[in-house]
């Protein structure tokens, strides 16, 4: 029979497993040393280890101690047989040709190397305080322990650490460094973008020609900022301040001033405003008397000086 013929009669998906097959092969010679990171099939669970198919000539074993810090963990009711684990290879065990891992130091290497990722990308992911200390905040990542600066914990000062105990809060990673298990988280890029999200969108919904009431935030040569009652704050230039030219805002207005002002313009996140264009006209300091003729006034003095005897 040729080969062709040969390769005609096979079974269908013969093929297909022959090559699956030859690649199981390939993977039973392959060498395996201490420090590498291997993922497994369980295939075995006792009370105390674990035994895994790596898909190579040997055996891997996973003892308690090396699969959880929990001392409740239980072996027999978390671990299953056709689990995947990924481990790091400790030793080899000569007296029975298998290998000894760990998951708890694959856990350990994959967690820094998922800490610096998520520092290089500047991911924002959520984590729950747990304590306060003198500085800062602490909160666990993976089961590590992460501090928060207070200056970093939002985009604000924050007064009494104390009642963050509890709170989730989005951060990002800044500083990682496995050698001394450090790890240092901030929220307050993420707060700063939350905020600046929340302001785009209030803007959005602000419209120009709206009168609002609001309050004098601080003052500057240039002119006044003012907090709306919309939560947004806008500028009051000098030169919108009054219809009066008005050459130091400081010497018309003060801080906490309540005020009424015009939406002016929006422009690149910036709210402009005018007092000068809600202004009331006031009424002249001095009234122009009513004009009355000549006549009038010759019969009025007529009048007063009547029955006089002179």
């Amino acid at each position: 029979m040729s080969d062709e013929s040969a390769k005609n009669s096979m079974p269908e998906g013969t093929e297909k497993t022959m090559a699956d097959f030859a690649d199981e092969l390939d993977a039973s010679f392959k060498k395996i040393h201490t420090g590498d990171i291997v993922t497994g099939t369980v295939v075995g669970v006792s009370e105390t280890e674990v035994l895994l198919d790596l898909g190579t000539y040997t055996e891997g074993r996973i003892s308690k101690q090396d699969l959880s810090n929990d001392p409740s963990f239980n072996l027999l009711t978390e671990v299953h047989n056709g689990d995947e684990i990924t481990a790091t290879v400790i030793r080899t065990d000569k007296r029975n040709g298998q290998l000894v891992l760990s998951r708890k130091e694959a856990n350990n290497t994959l967690a820094w190397e998922k800490f610096n990722a998520l520092k290089e990308d500047r991911t924002v992911f959520p984590v729950t305080i747990t304590e306060a200390v003198k500085s800062g905040v602490l909160t666990k990542v993976d089961g590590f322990r992460a501090f928060i600066p207070a200056s970093r914990l939002t985009d604000s000062f924050v007064e009494n650490l104390d009642e963050w105990v509890g709170k989730t809060v989005d951060v990002t990673v800044i500083d990682v460094n496995e050698e001394k298990k450090s790890l240092v988280l901030s929220g307050r890029e993420a707060a700063r973008a939350k905020a600046a999200e929340a302001k785009k969108t209030k803007i959005s919904r602000c419209k120009v020609g709206t009168v609002m009431e609001g309050k004098v935030e601080s003052i500057m040569p240039y002119g006044a900022f003012v907090a709306l009652s919309n939560g947004l704050t806008g500028l009051v230039h000098v030169s919108q301040i009054s219809k009066k030219r008005v050459a130091n805002p400081a010497s018309v207005l003060q801080e906490g001033q309540e005020v009424t002002v015009k939406i002016i313009a929006l422009k690149d996140g910036k709210i402009s405003l005018s007092m000068k264009e809600v202004e009331k006209e006031e009424a002249p300091d001095d009234e122009v008397p009513e004009y009355k003729n000549s006549d009038e006034l010759t019969t009025t003095l007529g009048d007063l000086f009547k029955g006089l005897n002179l």
